[in-house]
């Protein structure tokens, strides 16, 4: 059956971001791509792929499930994969068995690693998360000594991978001052961490954001999520980076291209609600297109009477309310239009683009939102 939409992922932009965080990231600091949320929108099983093959051998998702669909997608197991988040007590058996690294940052998940590891007579490979100001998950500072020195008694049955914390906010110069303290505080007891003998872990704390705009944050290794997407993480990072480098263009390149077809056409008479409800009225008699897209697939209902799409290259107004399954375009000042007429949501047509930047100016979403809620069900193709 045929889809109603489908998106398309440039391979070469893939290869262009990646390029481009290489050269942004210090000589011998790791670059883990952070695949979460079905990386970001683009999908677990195709984006994966194609990071390897230009070069990633590192891999963050949040959760166990993130973490066997990127196993599932990459046919070798010659990278890292890390799990950030949720993982069951019951999953880690499975962790361990497959090499998967993840973060333990409370005593429970602590005593349950110990506990598998024991029973499969394999070491569990840890990232130790240490809380500094986000309040979020992560060990609170003061009880750390004690958390080592049980990780200490049960070394045989753990490698410590890695120690980390988050930062809360890097894209947002208003939170400088609570990255800052956040960074003295992980620097002030990976201090005390490197007087540990038995202790070699990689450290990290590093975003995309942090990379750009605090690289003293790089470390050992740099989870980078929105960048290989080929996004700043906001307005501010983009200009930061821009001055930085006296540069005057984005360097990244957009992955996504997301598309749909006309499914009907009708012309209305002037003086007439078009839609749901009364909230658009034509003061003229307008052509219109029928798309089979909505708020179920994706396109956010806050976009009514605001949203645009692009068809034969042209900037077209979507009006009315957005409905489930279907939304209306505005075509009257375009000829030619034809039923099953491509139409991009997200992406370039001939001279012109939609950004996914470009909805946030009429609703309250962030790219992040707006990629990671399209449809996992959505079919994708690889472009070059």
């Amino acid at each position: 059956m045929i889809h109603t939409s489908h998106i398309e992922l440039s391979e070469s932009a893939v290869k262009n971001n990646i390029d481009f965080i290489h050269n942004q990231l210090d000589k011998n600091v790791t670059f883990s791509s952070v695949v979460k949320g079905n990386a970001y929108g683009h999908s677990i099983e195709y984006y994966c792929p194609l990071a390897y093959k230009y070069g990633i051998r590192h891999f963050s998702v949040f959760s166990a499930e993130e973490a066997f669909k990127v196993k599932k997608a990459l046919p070798t197991n010659d990278y890292t994969l890390l799990i950030m988040g949720y993982i069951e007590n019951e999953e880690i058996n499975w962790a361990i068995e497959n090499g998967i690294h993840f973060y333990v940052f409370e005593r429970d998940r602590l005593d349950a690693t110990v506990e598998m590891a024991k029973k499969t007579g394999t070491k569990a490979n840890i990232h130790i998360e240490l809380e500094t100001g986000m309040n979020r998950t992560g060990f609170q500072l003061e009880i750390i000594d004690s958390i080592l020195a049980n990780v200490e008694k049960n070394i045989k049955y753990l490698n410590i991978e890695g120690i980390c914390t988050h930062l809360a906010g890097a894209e947002d110069l208003s939170n400088y001052h609570r990255i800052t303290a956040q960074t003295k505080l992980f620097e002030a007891t990976q201090n005390r961490i490197k007087k540990i003998s038995w202790m070699q872990p990689k450290w990290h704390i590093a975003s995309s954001s942090a990379t750009l705009r605090y690289p003293n944050t790089q470390l050992d290794i740099a989870r980078i999520g929105i960048l290989q997407y080929g996004f700043f993480p906001t307005k501010e990072v983009f200009a930061h980076y821009l001055e930085k480098n006296k540069k005057n263009k984005n360097s990244l390149q957009r992955i996504i291209t997301w598309k749909t077809r006309v499914m009907d056409i009708k012309t209305v008479k002037k003086g007439a609600y078009v839609g749901y409800g009364t909230s658009f009225l034509t003061n003229r008699v307008t052509k219109i297109a029928m798309l089979p897209i909505g708020y179920s697939s994706g396109y956010s209902r806050s976009l009514s009477n605001k949203g645009t799409v692009l068809i034969k290259g042209k900037r077209l107004n979507v009006i009315g309310n957005i409905n489930m399954s279907m939304m209306v375009v505005d075509i009257t000042n375009i000829e030619g239009v034809e039923k099953g007429e491509e139409v991009v949501l997200i992406g370039n047509q001939k001279d012109t683009e939609i950004t996914v930047s470009s909805f946030s100016d009429f609703n309250q979403q962030i790219n992040y939102e707006l990629l990671t809620r399209l449809p996992q069900e959505i079919p994708k193709i690889i472009t070059k």
